[in-house]
């Protein structure tokens, strides 16, 4: 780390993390169980969206976080530094 310091990146780091676990917290508990029957109202596939959200949604939520976690990773690294050459 040149002119920043290491306390910086992992203030970043963490801002990132929390953002996207609020982000998981509503997909999957907030649309599976909060918002059930309003979601409830539209199907897909045969199935309700509440349904469809709590048993698929938030995995495919999850699997999209992680992407977005590496790719903001990436940048912060390269920001600080720290990236592997």
């Amino acid at each position: 780390m040149t002119n920043r310091s290491p306390q910086q990146y992992w203030r970043e780091n963490i801002r990132y993390l929390i953002l996207l676990l609020i982000i998981w917290f509503i997909a999957s508990y907030g649309a599976g169980i909060l918002f059930v029957e309003q979601l409830n109202q539209v199907q897909i596939g045969g199935f309700k969206l509440g349904f469809w959200f709590a048993q698929q949604g938030s995995i495919y939520v999850f699997i999209i976080l992680i992407y977005v976690y590496v790719q903001l990773m990436n940048k912060l690294d390269r920001k600080y530094d720290v990236h592997e050459e």
